[in-house]
């Protein structure tokens, strides 16, 4: 790719207010915990032996494999020992892509349909492979470069980027999806979650619902998600209010919108969650408007 490869740095919250690229190539062991951010990563795998579970779905990754993963999406990757771990990680903020939209074209709906199909694995054609191989190069090249017109050509490439890669993602035939392992019924209880976050999302009502036992749906739910149901709930309300809160919504709006019945419950854990309160949150959104 021509640019100096990095190793893995564990960092997990955006420096830059618009979008950042990583190129690393590790070949010692690497732990990383189940994460989510507020920004939208595109993983693109290169070498070695991954299976990255996103939302309870395992994808067990070819070279030149692409991820598309949300900002709403809980995921980590499991890498094997024996082969070099090579990958490129572009994070970008859902307010830089509104802003180099300006209302012509959806560009992040890549990843709102692959977050609502439960379908992150992108596996271009060749041609399209080539082309998108070719502007990650150009990006690359560019990327925290002083050089006059830099900063205008890393804009021109990350639209670019986006452009082909929802034209590859919308063009792929279902029969693409290889190598995809989950649980069809935790998996449809995921998806139940994250369409009724304000529903009552308790494990009595959830087993009813599917039809599985108590006891059967706590072990599956973990052994494929990585957090029990309750700490999944939570997790998704507090990203969900945190988005609500990034498009301009209200503190109490997020509060009731993201299923919370107890406010200092909602406070409390959001500050857990994230660092500071729902309040403080906003003022930040507020005060910090990225461009």
């Amino acid at each position: 790719m021509g640019t100096v490869k990095q190793e893995f740095n564990p960092r997990q919250v955006m420096s830059r207010p618009n979008f950042e690229l990583f190129h690393f190539s590790d070949n010692k062991p690497l732990s990383v915990d189940y994460h989510n951010h507020d920004f939208y990563e595109i993983y693109y795998f290169i070498s070695g032996k991954v299976n990255c579970v996103i939302e309870g779905r395992n994808y067990y990754l070819k070279p030149g494999d692409i991820l598309l993963i949300g900002n709403n999406e809980v995921h980590r990757p499991l890498i094997e020992l024996g082969k070099t771990y090579e990958r490129i990680v572009v994070w970008v903020h859902p307010n830089y892509v509104r802003n180099i939209e300006q209302g012509e074209i959806n560009l992040t709906a890549c990843f709102e349909d692959s977050a609502r199909r439960h379908n992150n694995l992108l596996r271009p054609s060749n041609e399209m492979f080539r082309m998108i191989r070719k502007i990650y190069e150009r990006l690359e090249a560019v990327y925290g470069s002083s050089a006059y017109g830099s900063a205008a050509l890393s804009r021109a490439y990350i639209t670019e980027l986006l452009v082909l890669l929802n034209k590859a993602y919308f063009d792929m035939a279902e029969d693409d999806m290889a190598e995809v392992e989950y649980n069809e019924k935790i998996s449809d209880i995921i998806r139940y979650i994250n369409d009724h976050l304000c529903g009552d999302l308790s494990l009595d009502t959830l087993a009813g619902e599917f039809y599985i036992s108590k006891y059967h749906l706590s072990r599956q739910f973990k052994d494929c998600v990585g957090f029990t149901l309750h700490q999944y709930v939570l997790k998704k309300r507090l990203m969900n209010a945190r988005t609500l809160l990034q498009e301009g919504g209200t503190v109490n709006g997020a509060f009731i919108r993201s299923g919370f019945n107890d406010y200092s419950n909602f406070s409390r854990s959001f500050k857990e969650e994230f660092g500071c309160s729902p309040k403080q949150y906003l003022r930040m959104v507020q005060s910090n408007p990225l461009t």
